[in-house]
């Protein structure tokens, strides 16, 4: 750094509000040719200094505020609440708590996971469509929120240049212009001269106050810088939100979606599988049973004889007790003859001596 770098800055009054190195050599410059310029015996010069850079500022606040003010993150919010909604809408946990609740429905379930799915895949990619629009729309006032922040830093630092060329000017007119003049009043006694003292003093003051209008302005620019960073900060954090939703979250979601769809078409076969399985199982059980009784019957009936013994043995008993009835009755029947014939043989000898006994007529 050159000696003459070193004087230019060393000539600059110090601010609180901003670093003076910061300048650079062409900058000081610039500040040191401000306050040559500067004529605090020209009200109208003091009434328009610095006023420029207060309309870029005021037209740059205004700018950024309109910014803000159209700017309705609230929207993407509501966008991103959708897209949960959607999600949360097909929730394959409800209904039964679980996946495997809804394959216990069979095919209509299946059907309706599937009629479900497509329409929340649809409003889904319906919601991400003006997401990924609203993006790019953030990511452009993102680039247009930098250009105003350096815009920003640029009206700050020529404010600021401003106001270290009128305190240099006003710090050299009350320390050699003004005690001048005091001195020349005091020494000559003559009311002029006590007027332009008066006069000098009182442009020094409303130079005062018009620098103390650029460092609120100034203080302006300086809380202006955060608060771009703020609402650039806000629509970043937006767009992150959002590509983590396009990137991260609806890729997530679709490929569980598939999974499940997969797992719901297997456990279908599956339980398909199983039904043909217990049908078969049920099948043959009904078989083996009817096998059996009909295994069972046939080896009874071939190891029977053309009569069962006990059939015989009854029959035989029976034909028995036939043969004694009959030999019985035929007995009674001679018995009864027997005493048939001898009754009538004592009835015809009483006839016949009843007969002879009235031929006789004894």
């Amino acid at each position: 750094m050159s000696d003459e770098f070193m004087d230019l800055r060393t000539e600059i009054p110090e601010d609180p509000a901003f670093d003076v190195s910061s300048l650079t050599r062409e900058e000081q410059k610039q500040v040191e040719e401000y306050a040559d310029q500067i004529d605090l015996s020209n009200s109208s010069m003091i009434l328009q200094y610095g006023v420029g850079a207060q309309k870029k500022m005021a037209d740059f606040s205004e700018s950024a505020l309109e910014n803000v003010r159209t700017k309705d993150l609230g929207q993407v919010g509501e966008m991103l609440a959708d897209v949960v909604t959607e999600l949360r809408s097909f929730d394959a946990k409800e209904e039964e708590k679980g996946f495997f609740g809804f394959f216990k429905r069979g095919g209509d379930r299946l059907s309706g996971m599937k009629a479900r799915y497509s329409k929340a895949e649809a409003n889904v990619s319906q919601i991400c469509g003006a997401l990924e629009k609203q993006q790019r729309v953030l990511m452009k006032d993102i680039a247009a929120l930098d250009k105003m922040y350096e815009l920003n830093q640029s009206y700050f630092k020529e404010i600021s240049m401003y106001i270290l060329a009128g305190k240099k000017k006003l710090s050299k007119v009350r320390a050699e212009e003004l005690p001048a003049l005091r001195n020349r009043a005091a020494a000559s006694g003559l009311p002029e001269d006590a007027q332009a003292v008066k006069d000098l003093d009182s442009l020094c003051n409303r130079f005062e106050k018009k620098l103390h209008d650029l460092e609120l302005t100034r203080m302006i620019s300086l809380q202006t810088a955060p608060q771009l960073r703020l609402v650039q900060n806000n629509d970043t954090q937006m767009v992150e939100k959002i590509q983590s939703t396009i990137v991260n979250t609806i890729p997530l979601w679709k490929s569980q979606m598939v999974l499940a769809l997969g797992l719901a078409h297997s456990n279908e076969a599956a339980r398909a599988q199983r039904q043909v399985t217990d049908m078969t199982n049920e099948m043959l059980s009904r078989n083996a049973e009817a096998l059996k009784s009909a295994s069972i019957e046939t080896a009874k009936e071939s190891e029977r004889g053309i009569v069962d013994i006990e059939t015989l043995t009854r029959t035989n008993a029976t034909l028995i007790s036939t043969l004694d009835e009959v030999l019985k009755i035929q007995k009674e029947g001679h018995e009864k003859r027997a005493a048939a014939e001898a009754e009538m043989r004592r009835i015809e000898g009483e006839m016949k001596a009843k007969l002879l006994e009235l031929a006789t007529g004894k």
